[in-house]
This record gives structure tokens, sequence and C-alpha cells, in this order.
């Protein structure tokens, strides 16, 4: 089976957990819900990642007044054994060398 013009494939590189912990790499304010509306899962799903993102150590909360602030920790490394001797640290620098660009370029 192909795919074609008309019925694009549906997968990506990145989970959904890549996608909510870069998401946070560029906005440490950022509320779940806008998070969910840019990579087009719901809040509820949002929150469940957040949460494993949390327990893992990637991410830790502080409370600012009636918000979150996120930082993350970007010496942890990649649970996937081919990769677990990276931090994620690479992924987030990837993404923001791509969101410099892009401003550059606007």
């Amino acid at each position: 089976m192909s795919v074609t013009d008309d019925r694009p494939s549906r997968w990506t590189f990145l989970t959904h957990h890549a996608r909510v912990l870069v998401e946070i790499a560029r906005d440490p304010e950022i509320r779940l819900r806008d998070i969910a509306a840019t990579i087009g899962i719901t809040e509820r799903a949002v929150q469940g990642i957040v949460r494993d993102l949390y327990e893992a150590g990637y991410l830790h909360r502080d409370k600012v007044g009636r918000r979150n602030r996120y930082s993350l920790n970007l010496d942890r490394t990649f649970r996937y054994p081919t990769e677990a001797g990276l931090p994620v640290r690479v992924l987030i620098e990837i993404f923001a060398q791509h969101d410099m660009r892009r401003r550059q370029s606007e």
C-alpha cells in the first residue's frame, strides 16, 4: 500500500512526549491548553504527559501566582536503549536552532 497525495501518512518522528517537552522549552510559562492546541491533542493528554515527564525527572514545576512555570532537566537521558546515553538537551537544541532560523527569516 502506498501513500498518495490525497491520503497522507499520519505518523511522525516525534512522540507527543517529545513535542510537549519542546513546547515547554520554547515557553516555560506556557499553559497546558496552549500546548494541546499547538500539537493537536487534548488538554487531558497533555496533563498526563506533563505528569509523566515530572515523575521521570525531566521537568520541574513551580507555582507562580495562579500559573505554573516549568524548568527542564536537560541532562536527563533518553529512555530508549539505543539513545539512552544521550541527554534530551540534544533534542531541545535542535529545535532551538530551528526556532532561531525561523525567526531570522521572518
